[in-house]
């Protein structure tokens, strides 16, 4: 199944992909369950509801636009250092554990809206990844069951602002500029992608590649990142993971190589998804 979140007639609403359109769960549940996020938790909760699977579609591609396929997550956890291209470009020292910083759900933007460029740095870089939708509560999951947590799967684009990033040896204020995390098009169940580890991960600024790997070269796979996260806090459905991008970002490049208003970016990633943003300047955003 892939599911999505969408604007269609003024109203935010989700729902599953079919046949180049969409079909509306919330319009069928909304009264229960009003988003994708309580969607999620209800099936932990053991709420059966079978999908309408052939029912028409209730707008085609022409009709919606995208929201980001979990518009209100408890959590955006995100993972640094995974590839050992990024690990070298970036000098950092090999680690035990993964590095873990935090995005804000309010720095989300969904498949085609704007990353924004924003007016206090010019320093806007890619980041393509992939991202992990949780769809079972876990707290403290061993290695071996962590799995059993994931909803799915979706393209993720943690665009980063470096000079402030680099302004102290945190993270986070390069990481929560307003309308700079992608996250989309679609939640793809784990029934709808094959061996994850040979799927490819491609970015691709203004139609060149500038990032392409393999998601089985990440240094920490995903159960061990799901163990590790939920040792410390509890994981809930709707959560996100976004795990970490490969070598080759923009600001690591000479000279460096930095998104601008105009430009476009994509992160594709196998049967999981195609996500593509303009870039726009913040100061002409409504």
């Amino acid at each position: 199944m892939r599911y999505v979140t969408f604007k269609a007639e003024g109203k935010i609403s989700y729902g599953f992909a079919r046949n180049g359109g969409v079909v509306d769960l919330g319009a069928r549940l909304g009264k229960v369950l009003p988003d994708l996020k309580a969607y999620l938790q209800a099936g932990a909760s053991g709420l059966a509801f079978t999908p309408p699977y052939d029912a028409p579609r209730d707008y085609l591609a022409d009709e919606f636009s995208y929201e980001p396929v979990v518009a209100n997550p408890d959590k955006i956890l995100c993972v640094g250092l995974n590839y050992e291209e990024h690990r070298k470009e970036a000098g950092r020292p090999e680690a035990a554990h993964p590095s873990i910083f935090t995005r804000f759900a309010d720095t989300l933007i969904g498949h085609a809206a704007p990353i924004l460029s924003p007016t206090l740095s010019n320093s806007l870089d890619y980041e393509g990844e992939l991202a992990v939708i949780i769809g079972k509560p876990g707290f403290r999951v061993p290695e071996s069951e962590a799995m059993s947590l994931v909803a799915g799967y979706a393209c993720f684009n943690d665009a980063t602002l470096r000079d402030w990033q680099r302004h102290t040896h945190q993270f986070i204020p390069g990481k929560n500029f307003r309308a700079t995390g992608a996250l989309g098009p679609e939640l793809v169940s784990l029934d709808e992608v094959g061996r994850l580890e040979d799927e490819p991960i491609v970015t691709r600024l203004n139609g060149v590649i500038v990032q392409s790997a393999k998601l089985g070269d990440m240094i920490f796979s995903i159960a061990r990142i799901i163990a590790y996260l939920s040792s410390f806090t509890q994981l809930r459905p709707g959560d996100v993971v976004a795990t970490g991008t490969p070598g080759g970002v923009g600001f690591k490049r000479e000279p460096p190589l930095y998104m601008k208003a105009g430009d476009r970016v994509e992160v594709i990633i196998g049967g999981i998804g195609h996500l593509f943003n303009p870039i726009a300047a913040e100061a002409n955003a409504s």
